[in-house]
């Protein structure tokens, strides 16, 4: 007999003891308890890991901590430096105001009233008063916007005079005003030297008519100013135009 029918002939025969059935429910029992097993071991394996992250997040954040020996220094302040650094002088003292006078002029020929007067009952006028400039000699008079005082004296608010041409060439000259001075409004005034009668133009279009008044040292100059109501600076005339006693235009 070959080996391999010796192999078949003891396969086939039946064995030596009888097995007994198997037996389930330890055998699930058994499972159940390896698949925990498992499970258990591969929950410690995710805790394991958590651990070494964290164990590798702190220390990360301990190697970028420095050691206490060589801690990080703020930022340094300046030193205190005795040759450049003086001591903190005191704010200055208010200092008195010096508060002058204000000019007085005299008059020179007629003085004309304006219609209106100070809060406190004085008169603002209007005259011509005379200049003695050594870097304008064709220049000797100008115009000055005052307040008359109850002794009869001047006190000065505005004065305004030629300063490119002769005082007295044919034309407009010192054309000035249209400010509150010391609580004053001083009104648009000037001269036109050429005998104006009559001196008017326009504000925003709507016309405008000046009071004339001739100046009794020289009657060709014609003094004028516009009512204040009517016209508030010198830059809103466009033009200024001055006629003669017959109504003929002087001006283009």
């Amino acid at each position: 007999m070959t080996d391999l029918e010796t192999l078949r002939s003891a396969l086939r025969e039946p064995p030596a003891e009888e097995f007994t059935e198997p037996d389930l429910g330890a055998i699930m029992t058994k499972g159940r308890r390896i698949r925990r097993r498992r499970r258990l071991a591969t929950g410690a394996g995710g805790v394991a890991a958590t651990v070494v992250t964290v164990l590798v997040i702190v220390g990360a954040v301990a190697l970028k901590k420095p050691p206490p020996g060589r801690q990080p220094l703020p930022p340094a302040a300046s030193a205190p430096s005795s040759s450049l650094q003086q001591p903190a002088s005191p704010p200055p003292s208010p200092q008195a105001t010096s508060t002058q006078a204000p000019s007085t002029s005299v008059p020179l020929g007629n003085i004309i009233s304006l219609g209106t007067k100070s809060d406190d009952g004085r008169e603002i006028v209007l005259y011509a008063s005379a200049l003695d400039e050594p870097d304008m000699p064709n220049i000797e008079f100008g115009l000055r916007i005052a307040y008359r005082n109850g002794d009869g004296s001047y006190e000065d608010l505005m004065m305004s005079n030629e300063y490119k041409k002769s005082d007295r060439s044919f034309g407009f000259h010192a054309v000035d005003g249209g400010d509150v001075v010391r609580g004053a409004f001083v009104p648009v005034f000037g001269y036109f030297a050429g005998g104006a009668a009559r001196i008017t133009s326009t504000v925003r279009g709507k016309p405008v008519e000046a009071k004339v008044v001739p100046w009794s040292e020289d009657p060709s100059v014609s003094i004028f100013w516009f009512d204040g109501s009517q016209v508030e600076s010198a830059g809103v005339l466009t033009p200024l135009i001055a006629y003669d006693v017959r109504g003929q235009r002087l001006t283009k």
